[in-house]
């Protein structure tokens, strides 16, 4: 007589029964789930036209200028830069401020000048990029 061998399989019947009953247990209660809806409020036009932000440029040598939208480039101080972005933000809370740095300039130098305008108070800076042309 042979010796019985052993079968090394799993039994997945229980697993099946088990999706089967889950499935159908989705799918009678999927109907009675209520999905809510959201009255979004519209506008015919903006009260206010958007800003165009100043631009704080970091060039390589570490200098800064400041460009605002219809004036000419000019260069400043971090402290003079400091100020007049102050001064604009009070005349518009909503003016935004984008920081140019040079691809050569070390990070640490438009960190610095970031972290003058956050200890100022000054909102709504962001960083000015060129996107790569692919």
């Amino acid at each position: 007589m042979r010796p019985r061998r052993l079968k090394n399989e799993i039994n997945v019947v229980p697993y099946i029964d088990v999706m089967l009953v889950l499935l159908v247990i989705f799918m009678v209660t999927a109907p009675m789930m209520t999905t809510a809806s959201i009255d979004v409020p519209s506008v015919g036009k903006a009260a206010q036209p958007p800003v165009e932000a100043l631009q704080v440029i970091v060039r390589a040598d570490r200098t800064l200028a400041l460009l605002a939208p219809g004036k000419p480039e000019r260069p400043l101080s971090r402290s003079e830069l400091s100020d007049e972005i102050v001064a604009a933000q009070r005349r518009n809370p909503e003016q935004a401020v984008v920081i140019a740095g040079d691809k050569n300039v070390k990070y640490q130098a438009v960190l610095e000048v970031m972290d003058d305008l956050q200890q100022k108070q000054v909102k709504r800076i962001g960083l000015l990029v060129q996107p790569t042309g692919k």
